[in-house]
């Protein structure tokens, strides 16, 4: 079954250029006649939004903007520089063209010929409604000079580009709504360099996470972020979407650890910021433009990012708690008595514990709680971290705070009980069709829209569960039903829209998959 992706209104990016000092150096291509240029791209803002009939609805599909469409010429001149690497089959662009989960295709409207039916008859045949085009040309550029000449000849047609990585998100922001031309990074993946002493790691944006991690283990390090989807993600789109994730309490953002980017700009220019130092006062710091931009304002081609070594010591704990003011009470306590050797901070519900229960069969590690606490401790001294997390285990249980918890340190251990949090989403996969939403909100405020969404929809959801990062106020919100229900859809939303802008928060990204 489609799933229906939420998304804002298309957006077409204008770039205007500053007068850029050192370190930043800004490559002009050749032939640069241009004074604007422009980039229509798949990212955050490219989506439309429709839950009522499409002529009525402000955020509905964008009309397909005033782009050249792409010609045998251009396609041969993507070959004279590509070779090899000018994909054109519709099988091999199959996967480029729908995100991972399956949810987002373009095309589809136009392959089922259901332009003349309504609204309300799209959704009737389960039809997904808001992309009307799908891409037929796949680059694969290898380095930073050959994006640079894809950019600058797209710019020079008036052709639009969707910049791809590893095409993992959950909304669909990689996919193209059109018939954008595909640039994806795959195969821009080489390590650059690595200082083994201040553990600063260069690579292009085409690197999978997995793969960095596990170059960086060999050398002691580790890297700064940890996602669910590392095996898949590059780090490009990881920078591109300023990603948080399961590390972002013990190691900041990546506006933070990110030290330079090489980024080539929509007119092929390319901007140099690729430092590698972590004091950098010169001038203005341009790479954070470019750090949740989302592919809105350039390729990001590579990235320089400051690694920390790896942990000799790692503990995680699994408590339980009997309301979600007790759980605050324990982040609070746990960051106090933990310090620097805390890494995350995760919960989750016990309608979450009940999912893997039941459709994974994971058994609850400890006694059965409202609510649920992953703690991770990394740090250089077993000893020290030991007796730390000690003290901070006796009082939470002095204090009554906690009820019930575990603590592993062997790896196999650790795993199991990571498992309780990370595969929450595999088992929202097995209880029906989902509506997702990924929210920052006030930490004291994280758990309410779960509990409020639940009273404003009562029995009309199959489940309602809650779970996220404490440590910075993020929330995975997550509704099922027996089947796409577009009823239910029109209950949550603007429901939970509305919610989230009373409580200033900082995002609300959704999708619906089955």
């Amino acid at each position: 079954m489609a799933g229906i992706l939420r998304r804002a209104f298309g957006l077409k990016q204008t770039l205007r250029f500053a007068k850029v000092s050192p370190p930043c150096r800004l490559l002009a291509p050749e032939n640069n006649s241009a004074a604007s240029c422009n980039l229509y791209v798949s990212g955050s803002g490219a989506r439309a939004l429709t839950t009522k009939k499409a002529e009525k609805s402000k955020s509905a599909a964008p009309e397909r903007l005033p782009f050249s469409r792409v010609t045998e010429e251009d396609v041969e001149y993507f070959r004279s520089i590509l070779p090899g690497r000018t994909i054109t089959d519709p099988d091999l662009l199959e996967s480029n063209n729908v995100d991972w989960l399956k949810s987002v295709k373009g095309n589809q409207c136009q392959r089922l010929n259901c332009h003349d039916l309504s609204f309300e008859e799209k959704l009737d045949k389960s039809f997904i409604l808001y992309f009307v085009g799908s891409s037929e040309v796949l680059l694969r550029p290898q380095t930073t000079a050959e994006v640079s000449q894809i950019l600058r000849y797209c710019n020079s047609r008036n052709l639009a580009v969707n910049p791809q990585g590893g095409n993992t998100g959950l909304v669909g922001g990689s996919v193209p709504v059109y018939d954008e031309i595909i640039l994806s990074t795959s195969l821009m993946n080489n390590v650059l360099s690595f200082d083994g002493v201040s553990g600063i790691l260069t690579c292009q944006a085409g690197c999978v996470l997995e793969n960095l991690s596990l170059y960086l283990e060999e050398r002691d390090y580790i890297m700064p972020l940890d996602l669910g989807a590392k095996g898949s993600c590059h780090i490009g789109g990881n920078v591109a979407t300023n990603a948080g994730g399961l590390r972002l309490l013990r190691y900041g953002s990546l506006r933070g650890t990110v030290l330079g980017l090489e980024v080539v700009l929509a007119d092929g220019r390319v901007l140099d910021c690729l430092a590698t130092l972590r004091k950098d006062n010169t001038g203005y710091d341009l790479k954070q433009l470019f750090i949740g931009s989302e592919g809105t304002l350039g390729v990001i081609t590579a990235v320089s990012i400051l690694c920390p070594r790896k942990p000799v010591s790692v503990n995680v704990v699994f408590l339980g708690c009997e309301t979600f003011e007790q759980l605050l009470k324990t982040f609070q306590l746990c960051r106090g008595m933990l310090g620097e050797i805390l890494s995350a901070f995760e919960f989750l519900d016990s309608e979450c514990m009940r999912l893997l229960n039941t459709h994974l069969k994971l058994p609850n590690p400890i006694s059965d709680c409202p609510f649920y606490i992953v703690i991770e401790t990394a740090g250089s001294d077993p000893n020290h971290d030991s007796e730390k997390l000690h003290h901070f285990l006796e009082e939470a249980m002095n204090t009554c705070v906690v009820t019930d918890g575990t603590v592993a340190t062997e790896k196999s251990k650790i795993k199991a009980l990571w498992s309780m949090r990370e595969r929450v989403t595999e088992a929202l996969t097995h209880d029906g069709f989902t509506y997702k939403y990924d929210i920052s909100l006030p930490v004291e405020q994280i758990y309410q829209l779960v509990t409020d969404m639940r009273a404003h929809l009562g029995d009309r959801a199959r489940s309602v569960v809650g779970y996220g990062h404490v440590g910075d106020g993020n929330l995975h919100l997550n509704i099922t039903s027996p089947a796409k229900n577009p009823a239910l859809l029109a209950a949550i939303e603007p429901f939970v829209y509305e919610w989230t802008a009373t409580r200033r928060a900082a995002s609300a990204r959704s999708t619906a998959w089955a």
